[in-house]
């Protein structure tokens, strides 16, 4: 059986009082939308990804979309958003969720897709704490208590061709979600159990508390002579020279500062103290595993990369074509965001050891944050 689901993410997110789409917030080294993608992807559950976008967001959000995720235009409602992803739904089971949720657990996700399959459409519900009213704002109209009061989450899940048949059937006005579809034309829908923690963020104090984190912060610096007979490889990526590093790994100069800059942050001392050049270990060492190894160390510690940034000073040869390369090597390696890895290149205008041409320097700088 076919999951599909499709992230309602064309909302223009007023109410929260930023300067951008709430879903490019980032918080934890990532965007709101990342986040949530991570939670249904990590899960292993879902076969086909389809995300509803403003318009005005297209060209910031398809970026960070990982290779297969479909993205198409939403509409002016959220109605008509949806209808637009239905279009391409190829499941037999399709879950519609608010990119704006990226707190929702595994469990969720399993009993959503499982109540789906038995009942053909259901929402989750979580029991209200709090005496609830109907209320315009000023004045109270009604009193609908606590006891058999809930408030609706998502991912709703549904058989994929109630939830078109139900659409098809739905009338010309805005509705509140999928549920309230599926129930105009089916006159039943299920519940299971939501999560108090899976809140949509909407204000800006949802914002505020995401921004109260544990950072650290750490800088690197490498340098290695150029020689004949060597390979050059910078982030991992071999570049075309007729010199390249001397050392005792691959001497990849630039992973090295990278990865000192991490260790830093941490206070875990250096990569000559964990990779000692006198170990035969590591000789001719590819650095990009050494660089999982101080990941997994960074892990331990209850850290991991936010970001990462560095200046490489090299005379020859010249970088700017195979930065983009370099850039998305060490982004995947470090399981960030291309846009969280900043890399530059310069010369040093004929001076001094790198002026020469006789090696290759890189000053590096990290961001960790803690893991929650």
């Amino acid at each position: 059986m076919k999951i599909s689901l499709i992230l309602a993410c064309a909302g223009k997110g007023k109410r929260a009082g930023l300067n951008k789409n709430k879903l490019l917030f980032t918080f934890d080294g990532k965007t709101v939308l990342e986040h949530t993608l991570d939670k249904f992807i990590n899960s292993n559950l879902i076969d086909e990804i389809i995300v509803s976008a403003n318009p005005d967001d297209v060209e910031f959000i398809s970026p960070i979309l990982p290779n297969g995720v479909e993205i198409v235009l939403g509409g002016d409602t959220r109605t008509q958003s949806v209808i637009n992803a239905l279009d391409k739904v190829t499941g037999d089971i399709v879950l519609v969720h608010d990119g704006a949720r990226p707190f929702v657990s595994k469990r969720m996700i399993e009993d959503c897709i499982k109540t789906a399959i038995k009942h053909g459409g259901c929402i989750p519900v979580y029991p209200s704490r709090d005496t609830m009213v109907k209320s315009d704002g000023k004045i109270i109209t009604e009193y609908l208590g606590k006891g058999d009061v809930y408030s609706v989450q998502t991912p709703q899940g549904f058989n994929a061709n109630h939830i078109k048949n139900a659409y098809a059937n739905a009338r010309a006005h805005a509705y509140n979600d999928d549920g309230e579809v599926y129930l105009a034309t089916y006159g039943k829908l299920f519940t299971y159990l939501g999560e108090q923690n899976n809140i949509k963020l909407t204000y800006p104090e949802d914002f505020s508390k995401l921004t109260t984190l544990d950072y650290r912060f750490g800088t690197g610096f490498d340098c290695h002579r150029l020689v004949e007979g060597r390979k050059l490889i910078l982030g991992g990526i071999e570049i075309a020279h007729d010199k390249g590093l001397l050392g005792h790994s691959d001497a990849d100069v630039l992973t090295h500062a990278i990865m000192d800059a991490i260790l830093s942050a941490t206070a875990n001392r250096d990569i000559g103290y964990h990779f000692s050049d006198k170990d035969p270990a590591y000789k001719d060492a590819c650095s990009m595993n050494l660089l999982q190894r101080v990941l997994e160390m960074t892990t331990e510690l209850g850290y991991k990369v936010a970001s990462v940034s560095a200046s490489i000073m090299a005379e020859k040869p010249k970088l700017l074509k195979h930065i983009p390369a370099i850039t998305e090597n060490l982004a995947k390696a470090l399981s960030i965001p291309t846009q969280s890895v900043g890399i530059s290149a310069t010369t040093l205008e004929g001076l001094g050891f790198v002026g020469r041409e006789e090696g290759i320097c890189v000053h590096a700088t990290a961001t960790l944050v803690k893991i929650n």
